[in-house]
């Protein structure tokens, strides 16, 4: 555990490093269960592939205590959560990670934002705020109602998005796509069709294996491209 400067004091975050001790950066954004097991296991992951990972606590101000999302009444606690955040503040919070993150003498080369489901919405206005090196978004919940910043994102970026969701309409994916992926040559968009939301949550009931495991291959096949760690 580290912190991070905010205005408001230190936010609580969890660092990984690679077993080289530095590399290219990316911030973790949590989904709506916050920190949860699945999300440090995909910060496991990235720093398995040479990366320094930093993943704040965004619920910090609310309440950071974790979040079993296979649990009883999970759904309506990490909504509650999440309806209690302001959302410009938790962008900020979000900037001030990528900032702590560059900061770091672990990290050598380039910094980057990933999120899913509430953090792929925030990532994705990271990255129209900050510049980072590259945005991988999953899913982001928030997205269709950002669609006004695309043109400020410039960084190359990776979307996922299944086809079956049940808070994000195909139709509505369509416009998430056209805004985001025309007119942008360093965009990648991709769709599942039988995946619902949520898809790459292991520990949730919309879990799809091969949708989870498919976009997981073409994150870091991105990754590496784009924010190489040597």
């Amino acid at each position: 555990m580290v912190t991070v400067r905010t205005d408001a004091g230190d936010m609580p975050a969890h660092l990984w490093t690679p077993d080289g001790g530095g590399g290219a950066g990316v911030v973790l954004l949590q989904e709506i269960f916050g920190i949860s097991r699945y999300i440090q296991t995909r910060g496991e992951a990235l720093a398995d592939e040479g990366y320094v990972v930093l993943a704040p606590e965004l619920y910090w101000r609310v309440e950071s205590s974790p979040i079993d999302e296979s649990a009883e009444g999970a759904m309506d606690e990490a909504f509650r959560r999440m309806n209690a955040l302001d959302w410009p503040t938790t962008v900020q919070d979000s900037v001030h990670a990528l900032q702590e993150l560059r900061r770091r003498d672990e990290v050598h080369g380039g910094t980057g934002v990933l999120g899913f489901c509430f953090g792929g919405g925030l990532a994705f206005n990271v990255a129209a705020d900050e510049d980072p090196d590259v945005l991988v978004s999953y899913y982001g919940s928030a997205l269709p109602n950002l669609l006004e910043l695309a043109d400020q994102v410039t960084a190359p970026s990776i979307y996922h998005f299944g086809l079956a969701d049940d808070y994000i309409p195909a139709r509505v994916v369509g416009q998430i796509e056209e805004a985001v992926a025309t007119d942008h040559p360093d965009t990648e968009f991709h769709t599942y069709p039988k995946a619902n939301h949520a898809f790459d949550n292991w520990n949730f009931a919309l879990h799809d294996n091969d949708a989870s495991a498919l976009a997981w291959e073409r994150t870091l096949t991105f990754l590496h491209r784009e924010l190489p760690t040597r």
